[in-house]
């Protein structure tokens, strides 16, 4: 298979053994050529950047919808600061993980914090001309009425699961969507309508992480009770989800590879220099 890019890994999530920390962390990106590492909040923007520079990956600083109800607007001062002190820093992509969150929300709303830190943080990204990586979890609508508002250069909808239409209504932004984990499960089908139908040139790839487990790694709750823990998803199960979904597509997976790492790269700029 052709250069696979992880656009969007929580490698900072990962569990990894401290004593032999880069050496684990270069077996769980086996098969992968390169990975972005968004940060979620302001206690782990200088982790991702050190992982980053470690292992020649690169990172977005952001705060996550999730987190923002545990955190003050100082944090996006700080955000905005670290972002200037590390504009030219080849390694820093974006802007990332922000957005909004309709299924972990108070009783399945959308907060208004949610929503301010989300505006605020697409205001930056405008001033700083800087693409964003945005979480989009049952929000779709409101991720895209906030982008009316406030447009900004374009970036990824990672993990995106809205419809068709939606989906085209991100392309037109500048958006790529991103595609993982989720894919492999028989059930999903309509993520894997939308990976078959959507243009090529408008998917990338990931794995969120040790989020988004793909089916074969997947551990039910009856397994979990009689105490079989669930495996850490990592970026090295890229090349099987990626084999999978080039599949779906009826095209190689040396095609997909290259389709997806120009589409990385166009969502991303600064993540051509590092490939070349």
């Amino acid at each position: 298979m052709g250069c696979l890019i992880d656009t969007h890994c929580h490698l900072d999530a990962v569990s990894l053994a401290p004593t032999s920390l880069l050496l684990e962390l270069e077996e769980a990106t086996k098969g992968v050529a390169h990975c972005v590492i968004p940060a979620v909040e302001v206690a782990n923007f200088d982790t991702v950047r050190t992982l980053a520079h470690a292992l020649g990956y690169s990172y977005g600083l952001g705060i996550h919808p999730l987190v923002v109800e545990r955190t003050s607007e100082d944090d996006l001062s700080l955000l905005k600061s670290m972002l200037e002190k590390y504009q030219y820093d080849p390694r820093l992509v974006g802007i990332g993980e922000i957005g909004l969150d309709g299924f972990y929300g108070f009783g399945n709303v959308i907060s208004e914090k949610q929503e301010f830190f989300f505006r605020e943080q697409l205001k930056i990204a405008r001033e700083l001309d800087l693409p964003v990586m945005l979480h989009v979890r049952r929000a779709v609508d409101n991720v895209l009425k906030h982008l009316r508002d406030i447009p900004v250069r374009g970036g990824i909808a990672h993990a995106f699961n809205g419809s068709l239409q939606q989906a085209h209504h991100f392309i037109q932004r500048g958006f790529k969507l991103g595609f993982g984990g989720a894919v492999t499960y028989e059930r999903a089908r309509h993520l894997r309508q939308l990976v078959q139908t959507l243009p090529l040139d408008a998917l990338v790839l990931e794995t969120d992480a040790p989020d988004m487990p793909p089916h074969w790694l997947y551990v039910t709750a009856e397994q979990r009770a009689a105490g079989i823990v669930p495996p850490d998803n990592i970026p090295a199960e890229l090349p099987r989800i990626a084999a999978l979904i080039a599949d779906l597509r009826g095209i190689t997976p040396e095609a997909l590879a290259q389709a997806t790492t120009q589409n990385a790269m166009a969502a991303l700029p600064k993540l051509g220099a590092m490939l070349v």
